[in-house]
């Protein structure tokens, strides 16, 4: 089933206090176009520079995920983007006038609820998922963290968290639907054992942090003194242990928040892999370090996927039989060079071609080996992109390439093979120019590729 883009219907902001930095700030949250992606704008700085939501930016993950990007910086993303995917949108500009994300209450309730009021808004290009078809694991030795990626039809997350404490040993949590992320993952708070409190200050760090944006759980013996004087550290009220070892300035939402909350770290994280993931992520002891290692791994597998040949049935009835592309093409025997095409998108088109011993063009090229033309290829790759542009425009129109570039061929073409043509808008058409990339296989293998620049010129009457 197609599945559209998405954006919010109206902006919203966010203010509040960086956890590590103690900087006041404010993100807006704007609606922005299709295939923009998460984009973080600073407005304090000069320039106003964009940061993309993107793994290859992360710079440290110390304490929160940290991207860099010419020197401008934003920090403690991770709860926002989450929030963003957990509502599954797609699109959207986070202005925001400091290095840091609000803590809030450490969570992503607010910006859940913010997003809920605001509104969302469907889009009319489709939106690509990074769909799993096979394993990919990362094993971190620096945390003991293993994250490992499942094919599955939709985004489902299993997490374990496993720590030397009394306390909070190992917990687990699961999320079998992404929809449900509001309820049972968003409100779910970041937490922090009482001992690391004083050492975060002495690194300088947690200058924002309260009592109150994180569930505070003591596992060594402390007394009564040594925690008033760590609430007057944090101009805090005076708190005292609760029977399960955490402070009793708050109530656990869940018996395993704290699991929960490292899962909202990890679709917050892995959302910097730049797609909506269809797949099932079993993560042990995961942290933003080896999330972000592997989100950076399911980058670079989904690229892989675009290299790799189209998935093709040949059972299963094509989109357009040879019969319904002369309705588009003007070719015929023996130029036409598509026999079907399997699929298309908005901005992409996937034509089959059998070669016969009986092509025309084996007669001289060559009698005694014959082997296709590479000219011929890129007239194949030429007229399945036209496919994609003419059949989606009111009115007879022609296209005339006039320009072919960067052509390679990698791989001879002989009778017996079928070739898969996948051809890709490099830019939105404008003023009737198409810019295309074309890449053509034999079973896994690519045998010839190229970019292509077409016009498209309406059919008068007289020409019709």
């Amino acid at each position: 089933m197609t599945v559209k883009q998405k954006t919010l219907l109206n902006s919203f902001e966010i203010k509040g206090v960086g956890l590590h930095t103690g900087v006041n700030v404010t993100m807006n949250f704007l609606p922005a176009p299709e295939n923009h992606g998460f984009k973080f704008k600073r407005t304090d700085l000069e320039s106003q520079p964009v940061i993309d939501a993107d793994v290859d930016l992360v710079i440290d993950t110390s304490r929160g995920t940290l991207l860099e990007k010419d020197g401008a910086r934003i920090g403690t993303i991770e709860h926002a983007l989450a929030a963003l995917i957990g509502m599954d949108l797609d699109n959207v500009l986070i202005e925001v006038d400091n290095e840091e994300a609000p803590i809030i209450d450490g969570s992503s309730k607010y910006f859940t609820e913010a997003i809920e009021k605001a509104g969302i808004v469907e889009q009319n290009a489709e939106r690509e998922y990074f769909e799993i078809k096979d394993k990919i694991e990362i094993y971190d030795e620096k945390s003991d963290s293993t994250i490992v990626a499942l094919p599955d039809d939709s985004y489902r997350l299993n997490i374990m968290i496993s720590f030397k404490s009394n306390v909070l040993n190992n917990q687990f949590a699961t999320l079998e639907n992404i929809a449900d992320f509001k309820t049972e993952i968003a409100s779910c708070r970041t937490f922090v054992f009482l001992h690391e409190l004083e050492i975060l200050m002495s690194q300088n760090l947690i200058k924002g942090g309260e009592l109150d944006n994180a569930i505070v759980i003591i596992d060594k013996e402390v007394s009564q003194q040594e925690l008033d004087r760590l609430a007057d550290l944090f101009s805090h009220e005076r708190v005292e242990i609760k029977p399960q070892g955490i402070l009793n300035n708050l109530d656990l939402h869940f018996d395993n928040e704290c699991a929960r909350h490292k899962l909202l770290d990890v679709i917050g994280d892995l959302a910097l892999c730049g797609k909506h993931i269809k797949g099932r992520i079993i993560a042990t002891k995961p942290g933003h370090r080896p999330n972000t290692i592997f989100a950076k791994k399911l980058k670079q597998a989904y690229k892989q996927t675009l290299e790799n040949a189209p998935d093709y049935d040949p059972n299963l009835p094509p989109l357009m039989d040879v019969n319904q592309i002369k309705e588009f093409l003007p070719h015929r025997y023996p130029f036409l060079m598509v026999d079907k095409i399997i699929s298309v998108t908005e901005d992409e088109v996937i034509g089959v071609k059998s070669v016969s011993v009986n092509e025309p063009f084996f007669q001289g090229h060559f009698p005694d080996e014959p082997v296709m033309p590479g000219v011929l290829l890129v007239e194949a790759m030429a007229q399945t992109g036209g496919l994609l542009v003419l059949s989606r425009l009111e009115g007879k129109h022609s296209t005339y390439f006039i320009r072919i570039d960067n052509v390679k061929f990698r791989k001879k073409v002989v009778p017996g093979d079928t070739l898969i043509f996948k051809l890709n808008l490099n830019s939105p058409i404008r003023r009737g120019i198409a810019n295309m990339k074309g890449i053509t296989y034999v079973g896994n293998k690519v045998v010839a590729e190229g970019e292509f620049m077409a016009q498209l010129i309406k059919q008068t009457e007289k020409e019709n």
